[in-house]
């Protein structure tokens, strides 16, 4: 019979200051499937919907941001 000895250490995860946000935004209205496409500034992709409803009507968007994060252990 073998044993396994487990330890734990605590991290923590955070976003990386200037990795920057992309954004992307679809329209959820049935039958459109438009979407913003990947944003590098997400007030792009916000000024995007915005022009969407103006033009369609359309006023439910599902909003996807990534970003970059890094995992450190916990002192």
């Amino acid at each position: 019979m073998s044993r396994t000895v487990m330890s734990y250490v605590a991290h923590t995860i955070i976003r990386v200051p200037d990795s920057g946000i992309t954004a992307q935004v679809f329209c959820m209205a049935s039958g459109c499937g438009e979407s913003s496409g990947r944003k590098d500034d997400p007030d792009n992709a916000q000024d995007w919907a915005l022009r969407h409803t103006g033009r369609t009507g359309h006023d439910l968007f599902r909003r996807d941001f990534t970003d970059q994060a890094r995992v450190t252990r916990a002192e």
